[in-house]
């Protein structure tokens, strides 16, 4: 029988943690009872919370970045195939495990310089997509648009829901994972319906 880890058991609690109640609100001695250790050992990990949130965070990113290069890699050529294959790939993680929702949520509130560590992440996947999206439009295989701006208003749903829950509530979006997978269900057919060329 094989044993997670320490530092990944601390870094599974934290994101759990984090993302459900926020970053602010959580102790590193609350981590520690979570994981059912002292907080000297979290420490010995993660020298600070600032040092664990970056931890966090640089895991979470490059969970999203295996995700989507295999959805990219496991689809046909077709253009809005792929694009739903990178939907589901965001959105499976989330439907798994909720609170990294709540973790997009908490990105809008960090610090600058924190931002920007973790921007550093993930840009080269923004980039990586945009431009994507750039040569599929030159070819006429998707609808023709600002592809930078396709991708901000694709970004802006997906972080919308985590930041404006109450927003969905109002027109019956309930936080459970069927409607989280509805949710997706309807973002990929309204990406596919606004980028399907116009010929």
């Amino acid at each position: 029988m094989t044993t997670t880890p320490t530092r990944q058991r601390i870094l599974d609690a934290a994101i759990d943690l984090f993302g459900s109640r926020g970053v602010d609100a959580v102790s590193l001695d609350e981590i520690a009872r979570s994981v059912g250790i002292r907080k000297q050992t979290v420490l010995y990990w993660f020298p600070s919370k600032d040092e664990l949130v970056d931890a966090v965070l640089e895991a979470v990113a490059a969970e999203l970045h295996v995700s989507i290069e295999a959805a990219i890699r496991s689809a046909d050529d077709d253009p809005l195939d792929r694009i739903d294959a990178v939907i589901e790939a965001v959105f499976r993680p989330a439907v798994r495990r909720p609170a990294l929702l709540g973790l997009v949520r908490e990105v809008s509130r960090l610090p600058d310089a924190r931002a920007d560590r973790l921007r550093q992440h993930v840009q080269p996947l923004v980039d990586r997509g945009v431009d994507y999206l750039r040569l599929e439009m030159d070819k006429g295989r998707l609808r023709q648009g600002d592809p930078g701006l396709v991708a901000g208003l694709a970004y802006a749903t997906v972080t919308g829901i985590a930041t404006e829950p109450e927003v969905l509530r109002a027109v019956g979006w309930k936080p459970s994972l069927p409607d989280l997978r509805r949710l997706r269900d309807e973002l990929r057919s309204f990406l596919r319906a606004a980028l399907s060329p116009t010929t």
